[in-house]
């Protein structure tokens, strides 16, 4: 089918839907068809040029379906036609012509033509029947979108609520794993001693309430002699290994206290002892001996923050035990710090997580001082735990922490230093 000398958009689109019916092309396709024919012809039909428009049919590639072949052209001029523009995607184009190939789903059976006046009359019908196909599409394209709306509703509500349960899930998981920690941390620290003329407090806050372990240990005993020795480990590092280590720190320190070695000895001794077996073991260390009937104390550590002594006066003092700790360079005690306590007067050793919550050791320091004067009428046993709550007001730096308290009794007491 050739229909030449179109000079008008109504006849060209009249022509094209009359071959799409005479092959039976469903309305959809004859609609883009005729839209994107009428797109590429109506500058020279604005021109007053007119068009040519054929149809012809031709089998399809390995048994495909036949195709219908549309070729619009113009001898005079050049047709120039974005293809991603067309409604309808043209297949090939020339100088002078495009062309469009529609596969045709007729099972084999050649439709029969239609006269040109079996179409309707004028461009409304035909209008509506194009829109009416149109609309329906867009209604399935709804209702699809719909469904697929409701779909992912409901898919996303129940991604939310397993959501939900694995949160619930992993929260309790993180609760009984901070349990059983904190049951087996709790078992690694001594019991409060029950030694006369002493009263013992201590304090220890994991920076993690999840992960209750931490490299902060203390450990106190009685020596064969009376003498209270107390031990206070800072290992690098939290979690577990970093409790391993603290563990393995106390207990080189017990061993070698109770086998009579020198306090001044002891800081390097566990370092040469522990060090062939964990070569990366770092920890700060603070040693304290107290004699509970004359008072007599006795301090050496490791790269540990000093014990504050306050007087029962009120006077506070940081007693300063320079040396370095376990796997530091040149490990060991300086010299021994020696003092003595009175009636009334309080100890108290920490961890650095005390004083530098807010990243200045100097100013925790000096807060720290001011809390235990604020704090010292508490009984010693809840001493420690209200020093921490005030002291971590604020924090800007969470750490372990440990605070422990010795007040010293009623009782007889040798000249004071």
């Amino acid at each position: 089918m050739t229909v030449t000398d179109l000079r008008s958009l109504p006849a060209l689109r009249h022509a094209v839907r009359s071959l799409a019916d005479t092959h039976g092309l469903g309305v959809e396709v004859r609609a883009r068809l005729a839209l994107a024919v009428t797109r590429v012809a109506a500058p020279f039909v604005a021109a007053d040029h007119p068009v040519t428009l054929a149809a012809t049919r031709e089998d399809g590639v390995e048994d495909g379906a036949p195709l219908l072949v549309v070729t619009l052209g113009h001898r005079a001029c050049r047709v120039d036609v974005g293809d991603d523009e067309l409604p309808l995607t043209a297949h090939s184009t020339t100088p002078s012509t495009v062309t469009w190939h529609i596969a045709l789903d007729t099972a084999g059976v050649t439709p029969e033509p239609r006269a040109a006046d079996e179409l309707p009359h004028g461009e409304t019908e035909v209008l509506l029947k194009e829109l009416g196909a149109a609309l329906a599409q867009v209604d399935a394209l709804k209702a699809e979108h719909r469904l697929l709306k409701h779909e992912l509703a409901e898919t996303n509500s129940g991604v939310l609520a397993l959501y939900v349960q694995l949160d619930e899930r992993d929260q309790q998981v993180r609760r009984a794993h901070g349990r059983v920690l904190r049951e087996l941390e709790d078992a690694l620290r001594p019991p409060v001693l029950d030694v006369p003329g002493l009263e013992l407090g201590v304090h220890y806050a994991p920076a993690d309430s999840e992960a209750p372990t931490g490299g902060d240990l203390y450990d106190w005993f009685v020596l064969p002699d009376g003498t209270v020795h107390i031990t206070v480990v800072d290992a690098l590092g939290h979690g577990v290994r970093s409790t391993r280590t603290a563990l393995n720190v106390t207990h080189a320190v017990r061993t070698l206290a109770l086998e009579g070695h020198p306090l001044d000895s002891i800081v390097v001794r566990t370092n040469e002892v522990l060090a062939p077996f964990d070569p990366a073991l770092m920890a700060t260390v603070l040693l304290a001996r107290l004699r509970p009937e004359t008072g007599e104390l006795h301090l050496a550590g490791g790269s540990h923050p000093p014990a504050l002594l306050m007087r029962q006066g009120g006077g506070t003092e940081y007693l300063e035990t320079p040396g370095r700790g376990i796997g530091f360079p040149l490990p060991g005690s300086e010299k021994v710090r020696r003092t003595r306590m009175r009636p009334g007067d309080l100890l108290l050793l920490y961890t650095d997580g005390l004083t530098e919550s807010r990243r200045d050791p100097e100013e925790g320091e000096a807060r720290l001082a001011r809390a235990v004067r604020d704090h010292a009428h508490r009984p010693t046993a809840h001493l420690p735990r209200a020093l921490a709550k005030e002291m971590h007001a604020v924090i800007l730096h969470a750490d372990d922490t440990l605070a422990l308290a010795v007040r010293l009794g009623a009782g007889p007491t040798g000249p004071r230093e």
